[in-house]
Formats: C-alpha cells, sequence, structure tokens
C-alpha cells in the first residue's frame, strides 16, 4: 500500500497519571486534653508511612511517641511533601493546630492548580473538635501570661479594677440600648476580661488575713452549681410555669441559701438611685408585702415614688430616664446647630 494513501495515525491521548500517594493534614485543637483524637485520626496516624510535625512544642508529640507513632519533627516544603509522595504511593501526615498550616495548603493549593505536576490524594482530616465555649480557655491563658509579665497589670489589685468593672458595664448597657450588635459583642467581652481579670489576681491570695485563693474555675464551678439548684423546674422535679413563679422562686431559695431576714437584704445601696428605688419595690411586690412609699417633702421622695411607680408597671426606670436625658441631648445639639447622635 502507497505511504502517501495510508490514513496518518491519530496521536495518541495522554494517559492520565494516576494520583501517587496520599497527604493528610491532620489538625488537633489544644482546647481539649492532649491524647484526646479521634478513632480515626488514631487509624490514620498507625498506618501511615510517615507522620512530620513542624513545632517541636506540638501538644500531642508526648502522646503519640507513647502510643508507638513516631514523629519526624520537620517543616517541609508544599513541593517536598509531594516529591515525598511520589515513588510508592506513600501516606504522608502532617500534623497541626486547629487553624491547620497555611503555608502548606496555600503551596499544595498553587502546584494543583498549575496542571503539571502529578498531585496525591489531599485531605484535611480534624483529629479533635472544640467544644462550645473552648475559646474561654485561651482567654485564661492570655490573661496568665499578661498578669506574668506586662507592667500595668501585673500591679493590678480588686480595688483598683472596681471602677472598670462600673465603666465597662455601663458601656454593655449602652450597646445593648443602641442595638448595635459589633459593638455589644465587644462590649461583652470586655465585661469577661473583668472576670477573668479578678479571678486570677484572686489566684495569688497568699492566705493571710482570711484571703484564700480561688480561681476561675472555682468561680464558673459556683455560678454553675447556683443555676442548677436555683432552676429546679429545669434540672430537678418542681413546675415554673410563667416568668413569675421562676422569680418567685430565685428570691426564695436565695433567701434560704443566703439566710437572710430581710427582702431587703443582699440590696446594694451603692446603685444609682432610680435602680436601687426600683429593687426595693420589686422585692416588696415580689414578697406581696404592702409598704407604700413613706411621705416626705422634697425631690428624693418624688423621684422614689415614680421609680416604685414604674418598677410596678414593668418600666425601668433608670433606663426611661436615660431614654429622656438622651432625647434631651439630641434637644440641646439641635440648638447648638449640631445633628443628633
Amino acid at each position: 500500500m502507497n505511504a502517501e494513501n495510508t490514513p496518518a495515525a491519530e496521536p495518541a491521548e495522554p494517559a492520565e497519571k494516576a494520583p501517587t500517594g496520599r497527604i493528610v493534614l491532620l489538625t488537633t485543637s489544644h482546647r481539649v486534653a492532649p491524647g484526646l483524637l479521634s478513632w480515626q485520626a488514631w487509624q490514620l496516624l498507625h498506618s501511615a508511612d510517615e507522620v512530620l510535625c513542624a513545632d517541636a512544642a506540638h501538644p500531642q508529640l508526648p502522646y503519640l511517641r507513647e502510643a508507638g507513632i513516631a514523629v519526624t519533627e520537620a517543616a517541609p516544603t508544599a513541593r517536598e511533601l509531594v516529591d515525598a509522595c511520589a515513588d510508592g504511593g506513600r501516606t504522608l501526615v502532617v500534623l497541626t493546630t486547629a487553624e491547620g498550616d497555611r503555608r502548606l495548603t496555600d503551596g499544595l493549593a498553587t502546584l494543583a492548580g498549575s496542571g503539571r505536576v502529578a498531585m496525591p490524594d489531599l485531605e484535611l482530616l480534624p483529629a479533635s473538635y472544640d467544644l462550645p465555649g473552648a475559646r474561654l480557655l485561651d482567654l485564661v491563658q492570655v490573661m496568665d501570661r499578661i498578669r506574668r509579665e506586662c507592667p500595668w497589670s501585673s500591679r493590678q489589685t480588686h480595688k483598683g479594677l472596681a471602677k472598670y468593672a462600673i465603666e465597662e458595664a455601663y458601656e454593655l448597657v449602652e450597646a445593648i440600648e443602641d442595638g448595635d450588635r459589633d459593638e455589644l459583642r465587644e462590649e461583652l467581652g470586655d465585661v469577661l476580661l473583668q472576670v477573668v481579670f479578678h479571678a486570677r489576681i484572686a489566684e495569688e491570695a497568699s492566705g493571710e488575713e482570711g484571703e484564700e485563693p480561688f480561681s476561675i474555675d472555682d468561680v464558673a464551678g459556683g455560678i454553675v452549681e447556683k443555676l442548677i439548684h436555683r432552676h429546679p423546674h429545669v434540672f430537678g422535679d418542681d413546675t415554673a410555669l410563667t416568668p413569675e413563679d421562676v422569680k418567685e422562686h430565685w428570691q426564695r431559695t436565695k433567701a434560704v441559701e443566703k439566710q437572710r431576714e430581710s427582702v431587703t437584704d443582699g440590696v446594694p445601696l451603692t446603685q444609682p438611685g432610680l435602680a436601687l428605688a426600683a429593687k426595693l419595690g420589686s422585692r416588696v411586690r415580689t414578697a406581696g408585702l404592702d409598704v407604700p412609699a413613706p411621705l416626705g417633702e422634697g425631690i428624693g421622695y418624688d423621684l422614689l415614688t415614680l421609680a416604685l411607680r414604674a418598677e410596678a408597671d414593668g418600666t425601668d426606670p433608670e433606663a426611661a430616664l436615660r431614654a429622656a436625658a438622651r432625647t434631651y441631648r439630641d434637644a440641646i445639639r439641635a440648638a447648638e446647630g449640631l445633628t443628633a447622635q
């Protein structure tokens, strides 16, 4: 047959290369007890050809070695990992934190997107998860370090910090009344910081003059016990059908716990006047007592009567006065030729 009449053979399609090996990024959280990994993670660690970790102080390392898993302390590049998988389909596990390893993931993504590299199978396997509230552990650790190393924080006392607790509480209330959720989240953090800060200072009590040390765990444990005890309709067999039932039981339980003689016991007299008057009125009403406002002359008695009336009507007199004061502030700014805030 004439070669000129022979149909030309079409070029063969390049054979698609099978994946070469497997790279698994194993993420772990430092916010759970070290060694608490999923069964899937343990299986992978035992079967892997090599386990690598860039952090020599990774909290999981002692437990992996105790389980007989050899860990290579190294920080390979993405290209080095891919090349290490090319000969024989090896499985490499890279141990990272819960945040992963951005350098490796970006590098692997670049290689895979180039289309010029035979990539191994890539997997991300969470070996342990954060429970709700786990980030509070970070706050405790950060506070510990600040208390040790910061020249200002290390010298603070409960009395010295007291004013900040009041300021942060007011700023939280302002964020709530403004309806600013971003500000609300930030102010809640500031209030939480005050709690953690005071608890950290309390850990250092020497035991002198009756000052026994306690920690943030003692604070949390105490409020958990209190909440459970004061919510028998949730954690026990009692029944509460209305918010009023809950409030009445709460006040009754507090009186028994603190062995109070009067419904006024435990009401802080240093709080703002309108709030104080409303709190006393609430205690009287909840206890079913009939105690009319005392008669007297002067603006103080007038304000007391108004505060008691507001509380009885379900109005917070402090919040109502603040709202009215804000309106007055806007009127002042308008008179000054300024815009309202």
